[in-house]
């Protein structure tokens, strides 16, 4: 078993790793991310996912997290880090894109929008660390979803946050924005009406 690691990642199955080594909770949270990334790309079916899933979050070694991925390309994983830069454009991600651990925006007189309402949560928190001059963050969320802007410095910029409106909704992930805004807005809003599952 410890042998089908092709589409498992140098952090999960390290060299000299036995498949018998106790697999701890952040070997199991990269599993579920590389699963959720490959569903997201088609290479798993919604039944596939959940089974695997429960599988990945039951483990108890690292073969029995290698087997789950063995059958999925390098390609299909979710990063840890993701970027996005640019000028003058606009940048959306929606859909069932995989959330990131950490999100590095650097934008100038461009609009970069996160949504959230049918995004592949895998970790706990993401942390935004903006560079933006002009333009606009805007920031769909979904109950569960909140946005800390406390550490995001602010030249001429208008920060306008709101929660989900359902404060017995346990917080699934907690967007923490920090780094530079100049000139520009971060805005959050929930999903507009019939637009939610």
């Amino acid at each position: 078993m410890g042998d089908r690691g092709e589409g498992v990642s140098a952090e999960l199955v390290r060299e000299g790793t036995s498949s018998a080594l106790r697999a701890s909770h952040a070997d199991r949270d990269r599993v579920v991310e590389m699963l959720t990334a490959a569903a997201g790309d088609g290479r798993l079916t919604a039944d596939e996912l959940d089974e695997r899933v429960e599988a990945a979050l039951t483990a108890r070694t690292m073969g029995e997290l290698a087997a789950l991925t063995g059958d999925l390309p390098v390609a299909a994983q979710a990063k840890d880090v993701v970027r996005i830069e640019q000028q003058g454009g606009s940048v959306v991600r929606e859909g069932e894109w995989a959330v990131p651990r950490r999100l590095r925006i650097e934008s100038s007189w461009g609009d970069v929008t996160l949504d959230f309402t049918r995004a592949v949560i895998s970790y706990d928190t993401l942390r935004v660390d903006l560079d933006m001059q002009g333009g606009t963050l805007r920031l769909v969320t979904r109950p569960g979803v909140v946005v800390d802007t406390d550490s995001l410095a602010t030249d001429y910029a208008k920060v306008k946050t709101r929660g989900s409106g359902e404060p017995d909704t346990p917080v699934r992930l907690r967007v923490e924005v920090g780094g530079r805004l100049s000139f520009g807005r971060v805005l959050t809003r929930a999903p507009r009406r019939g637009m939610r599952r």
